[in-house]
């Protein structure tokens, strides 16, 4: 190929070099001047962003999470589906078992994306919850060590659990199987090596047997709220159903967590949702909100959550802080 030795322009010389980078390469440090440096960290928004993310990743090594005193038990769950039940249920178990927590995910969603996300296997013949809730089986049968961290335990979902409302209708005390089950399991790993501190329940995004097996299981509800339009429709009906679960099947049931998910700061839409959920609930709402975030979507492709699958971003470590948030506020009385 010709080439124009007109177009070729020679590499600048010294004496093209700006005079605040001129000493680079004569054994002078290799950094900008300080008053530069305070100028680019003053005006523009990336190095505020970066210099943020540093603070927050700095706050969070020195932060240690205290254990609960006995086993928390708590459902995920939002009849509205696409609200990041899911995501939520995975990234907080991660987020807490990274920090020396016990946590084990109970998979109760016919899907079986918490058991994608977590590296657990949940092809069609493998042990799961179906065999517990509809079987006989014991957790301690199905339960699974993800690879993600040494102290997160996974009882995984497969397609079977599909027809588990179908299968549910004949047998006796029905929304008792997932409670006796869990119960039992818990009393034989009672130990201070061997007891779990957290078990979270994923549920679907609808209101069966399923999800009324979770709501008599746990202890407290986490309700994740994505920031949109629709965030708060359906939400007066699923509080009315978690009060008829506590009086009539669970009084020890409680809304004790709303995570606020999906937000974008540069809309007003956000900021108005995130404003009226937290009028309405003021002792609910984490003040951790999870942000939009591509890490976070991409994570499940991998089998992992984005706490292992991106670290230091965003999403990751606005996970960490909610999951942080959860542990210093503790059960409620």
């Amino acid at each position: 190929m010709k080439h124009c030795d007109s177009e070729i322009h020679p590499v600048n010389t010294a004496s093209d070099v700006p005079s605040e980078f001129s000493a680079r390469g004569s054994g002078a440090a290799e950094t900008p001047a300080p008053e530069l440096a305070t100028t680019i960290d003053a005006t523009t928004p990336l190095a505020r962003e970066l210099t943020e993310l540093t603070r927050r990743r700095e706050a969070l090594k020195v932060d240690t999470l205290p254990r609960p005193t006995r086993t928390r038990v708590m459902t995920v769950s939002n009849q509205k589906g696409g609200v990041g039940k899911t995501t939520t249920t995975v990234n907080l178990a991660a987020g807490l078992a990274r920090n020396g927590a016990r946590v084990l995910v109970i998979d109760l969603d016919p899907q079986g994306n918490a058991s994608t996300a977590l590296g657990v296997e949940h092809r069609a013949e493998t042990a799961s919850v179906y065999d517990v809730v509809v079987g006989e089986a014991a957790i301690a049968d199905v339960i699974q060590k993800s690879p993600e961290f040494d102290q997160l335990f996974c009882v995984p979902s497969t397609i079977h659990l599909a027809g588990a409302e179908i299968e549910l209708v004949s047998l006796v005390a029905r929304e008792q199987r997932l409670r006796t089950a869990l119960d039992a399991f818990l009393a034989s790993t009672s130990g201070s090596e061997t007891r779990f501190d957290y078990v979270f329940i994923d549920c679907p995004p609808s209101l069966g047997l399923l999800t009324i097996n979770a709501f008599v299981a746990a202890q407290e509800v986490l309700i994740p709220i994505q920031c949109e339009y629709y965030a708060l429709e359906g939400l007066s009906q699923l509080l009315r159903n978690i009060q008829l679960i506590e009086k009539h099947l669970n009084p020890v049931l409680t809304v004790s967590t709303i995570l606020l998910t999906m937000y974008d700061g540069r809309t007003n839409l956000s900021q108005q949702v995130a404003a009226d959920v937290r009028e309405h609930f003021p002792r609910e709402v984490l003040d951790t909100m999870i942000p939009r975030s591509v890490r976070i979507s991409e994570a499940p492709g991998y089998g992992q959550t984005v706490i292992s699958y991106d670290t230091n971003s965003p999403g990751s470590l606005s996970y960490l802080e909610a999951a942080a948030e959860i542990a210093h506020r503790g059960a409620p009385n």
